[in-house]
């Protein structure tokens, strides 16, 4: 994704682990009702082994997805890519950002992950976004 070979990567980092949160409590939801299921005796029993298995696949693609997503600061762009096989990539160039704003809401600022904009670049569950702002603001004006 680099663009010259003098352009140099400041930051590759996930975003924050907040974005498991409701896949995995969707996951955990199919897992009970299977376990409750397959405590009920046949036919129950093999509705339920399919929602465990079922609830396993939610989890290991929420898990696979947060993993392949990576958030790139260079020398020249931000960018957030995502997937293996597709690459898929929304870039900014820093020379084309006007400004860049970090938006936390009270959870956010406890847990500490929040939302970039920078011009048309939205990027949610960012972790530590105040650092990730300081790093963009000071190759804005480098």
């Amino acid at each position: 994704m680099l663009a010259t070979p003098e352009e140099r990567v400041f930051l590759d980092a996930r975003r924050h682990g907040v974005v498991l949160v409701q896949p995995l409590l969707r996951a955990l939801v199919l897992a009970g009702t299977g376990a409750v299921a397959l405590l009920g005796g046949w036919p129950l029993s093999a509705a339920g082994a399919a929602l465990l298995v079922a609830a396993a696949i939610v989890a290991l693609a929420a898990v696979w997805r947060w993993d392949r997503t990576h958030v790139v600061l260079t020398t020249e762009k931000l960018f957030v890519v995502h997937g293996v096989l597709h690459k898929h990539a929304a870039a900014v160039h820093l020379a084309k950002v006007g400004t860049v704003e970090v938006e936390q809401p009270l959870l956010g600022r406890l847990l500490g992950y929040g939302t970039i904009v920078a011009g048309e670049l939205e990027i949610p569950c960012v972790a530590e976004p105040r650092e990730v702002y300081g790093l963009v603001e000071r190759l804005l004006v480098s």
